[in-house]
């Protein structure tokens, strides 16, 4: 069942289309919400007759279908497959455009589970990987080799935030005969289009601000390349990491109002920004829309707004960083990020402990902020809070 999204809307912007694309009326009842359809297998119209595509869920799934349109739709691809979970998605493209023997390009601050999976999983099979700071062009360059089939990005990356200059690598990459990957998770794709920047593939975590409520588990693929797109269909079913009905619906239901959860995310973000900037005890502030962040010039070139995410070094050093996650009331102490509620980890001992002891460890002493869409006075008063004592 191909989801391919054709284009035919481009006067539509980018509200109009997270709100309508592939979301058509029920035809049987007129229903303005696409229906779960809580179901394994259909009806086929005598032997190898398919009724509209579909004969079994792993393959194709009217509400899957209809997320994967609208995923298309909002980064300007031509192919969205959505997945299970982030890694499945990018498990899956891995094993698409790599085999055993080729080397990838990845960053020196990638997310933990991205690491994991070059490390621990991917090496395994025989794919080789080495770490660049991809925040300096020339250092993606110095790292390509005759083998390379992939450089991968985040930007902003987690959870150092640091900006990559996707047109200048995607140049770099495809110099090489190499596919460009941006993880756009932190941004989505209200903030920020990696496709019309260059990039070959962007990869998400729906989870998170797609997903947008902290009630779902979900990852994304879209590509421009309809011939990549077909193989990346091919190997989703072949895999079968893809999205539950129920699942799909939940992250279709959250893109509804990614546009305006992202303006007040990227608002209430540069007011903590601001606000832990003049603190005391903090050292450091890594956000992307500071003046003084070296990734802002390229961040304001690539992004809308500048988000939720909001990193920060304590002046006390790793204990006392804990103490921060610890005393926090209104930001929730957990995993994850891009929820409507805001929250506070130590990514050392989080969701960045996998990196312990590689070239992607993290500081000790950061904490990072996934900034909610609460009254920013009673966040700021809840951070004034936990960074006494």
């Amino acid at each position: 069942m191909s989801t391919e999204h054709p284009h035919s809307h481009p006067q539509h912007a980018f509200e109009t289309l997270a709100i309508h694309a592939g979301q058509e009326a029920d035809p049987q009842t007129g229903a303005v919400v696409t229906p779960i359809y809580q179901v394994s297998t259909y009806k086929q119209d005598g032997v190898g007759g398919l009724r509209g595509g579909y004969e079994y869920s792993r393959s194709a799934n009217p509400t899957r279908t209809a997320l994967e349109t609208n995923l298309a739709a909002l980064d300007g691809g031509r192919r969205g497959l959505a997945f299970a979970s982030g890694l499945a998605a990018e498990d899956c493209l891995l094993r698409t455009v790599t085999k055993p023997g080729d080397h990838i390009v990845i960053p020196n601050d990638a997310y933990g589970g991205t690491f994991r999976l070059f490390a621990k999983v991917l090496s395994r099979w025989g794919v080789e990987w080495s770490v660049a700071d991809t925040h300096h062009p020339e250092a993606v360059r110095a790292a390509i080799r005759p083998n390379t089939k992939v450089v991968w990005v985040e930007t902003p990356s987690n959870p150092l935030l640091g900006i990559t200059d996707i047109p200048a690598v995607a140049h770099i990459a495809h110099e090489a005969g190499a596919k460009l990957v941006v993880d756009n998770t932190f941004a989505s794709p209200y903030l920020q289009q990696p496709l019309a920047l260059g990039a070959d593939v962007v990869v998400y975590s729906t989870t998170k601000y797609m997903g947008g409520h902290s009630d779902v588990v979900g990852g994304a693929l879209v590509t421009d390349d309809a011939e990549l797109g077909e193989e990346l269909a091919y190997h989703q079913n072949a895999m079968g990491g893809v999205a539950g009905p129920f699942d799909a619906w939940l992250v279709m239901r959250g893109i509804k109002t990614l546009g305006v959860r992202m303006d007040r995310h990227s608002s209430n973000a540069a007011k903590v920004a601001e606000f832990l900037v003049g603190h005391p005890k903090v050292a450091q502030v890594l956000y992307p829309g500071l003046p003084e962040h070296a990734g802002h010039d390229i961040a304001v070139k690539q992004m809308r707004a500048f988000g939720g995410m909001v990193s920060f070094r304590h002046k006390d050093g790793e204990e006392a960083a804990v103490q921060v996650c610890n005393r926090a009331q209104l930001f929730t102490l957990g995993e994850s990020l891009g929820g409507v509620e805001s929250l506070i980890e130590h990514p050392g001992r989080m969701t960045h402990a996998s990196a312990a002891g590689s070239a992607l460890e993290v500081p000790s002493d950061l904490v990072r902020l996934s900034v909610g869409i609460e009254s920013v006075d009673d966040l700021l008063a809840d951070l004034a809070d936990a960074l006494k004592g």
